[in-house]
């Protein structure tokens, strides 16, 4: 497979894998019923972060896949798996403590990434920093709608 062609499959699979379960677990009744924190976002904030986030993960991954190494790769997909398990366990199954541990998973993968990439590709790791950002923030979101329910 070219590299270009790489990159499209993970750029194009990342966001459309991304959306279509942000689509089809979209917050429901039970969701708006929960008590949050004053710092939960507005709705219309998560799918432009998303967007944006998911383009440079799958760039990131795409980088990862480059490598003569396979380490950054396999942590690339177990990231992305716990990434893809945390929306369907909230919204879907209604399982904050689920959710919880998934997103500490997934967050220490991710700064497990950056760690792994910094010394193999610095684009990648530096690709991965928002990413990290918003996670640790989603995770402190997770954390405290679980504790005020």
């Amino acid at each position: 497979m070219s590299h270009r062609m790489a990159l499209v499959l993970f750029t194009v699979a990342t966001l459309g894998i991304g959306l279509l379960i942000g689509s089809v677990s979209a917050p429901d009744q039970w969701y708006q019923a929960l008590a949050k924190p004053a710092f939960n976002p507005p709705p219309w904030v998560f799918p432009p972060v998303w967007t944006a986030l998911y383009l440079m993960v799958g760039v990131a991954g795409w980088r990862a896949w480059r490598l003569p190494e396979r380490t950054l790769l396999r942590i690339w997909f177990v990231q992305m798996a716990l990434n893809f398990a945390w929306t369907p366990s909230f919204f879907l199954l209604h399982n904050i403590a689920l959710a919880l541990g998934v997103i500490v998973l997934l967050l220490i993968a991710v700064l497990a990434f950056i760690a792994q990439a910094f010394s193999r590709d610095r684009i990648a790791a530096w690709l991965f920093v928002p990413y990290a950002v918003w996670v640790a923030f989603a995770t402190l979101l997770t954390f405290t709608i679980w504790r005020l329910n």
